[in-house]
């Protein structure tokens, strides 16, 4: 079960994939656990599909050497972009730990996607850092009886 998971959040999803041609949107922390999925995407899938795309974002981010030079940590990763023979996935950073992912055939208006994307990440503000983690209650070696 993910604990992660929020789905209130989905409705916020839901107005992202209302663009002509746009198929699906998840929400994804960095290590790849599902935050919220649009209506249109199961749960299973929508899994499967944030822990591939925090992988593809993590190997993004390790690239940006390739695309300037100094140092890429002079380069931030900002957007990532995957074309395929039939649509597009577009993976952009939505808050400290956090991925917003959109799929889209490929007559998609490309602008149109990243700018609602944009607009959705500006809306969701605070729900998209990583929430803290709760007491479990574990006593490790050393703790207080």
């Amino acid at each position: 079960m993910n604990d992660h998971l929020n789905n209130d959040l989905a409705w916020m999803l839901d107005e992202v994939v209302k663009i002509p041609e746009a198929r699906h949107a998840i929400l994804l922390s960095a290590d790849g656990m599902l935050r919220a999925h649009s209506a249109g995407i199961a749960r299973d899938e929508a899994e499967r599909q944030a822990a591939a795309l925090s992988g593809l974002q993590s190997i993004s981010r390790s690239t940006a050497d390739f695309c300037t030079h100094p140092a890429p940590h002079d380069t931030p990763w900002r957007q990532t972009l995957i074309e395929f023979a039939h649509g597009y996935v577009f993976l952009i950073a939505a808050g400290p730990g956090a991925y917003l992912a959109v799929s889209a055939t490929e007559n998609v208006d490309m602008e149109a996607v990243t700018y609602r994307m944009q607009k959705t990440v500006a809306g969701l503000g605070k729900e998209l850092s990583t929430p803290p983690r709760q007491d479990t209650g574990w006593q490790g070696p050393g703790s207080p009886a």
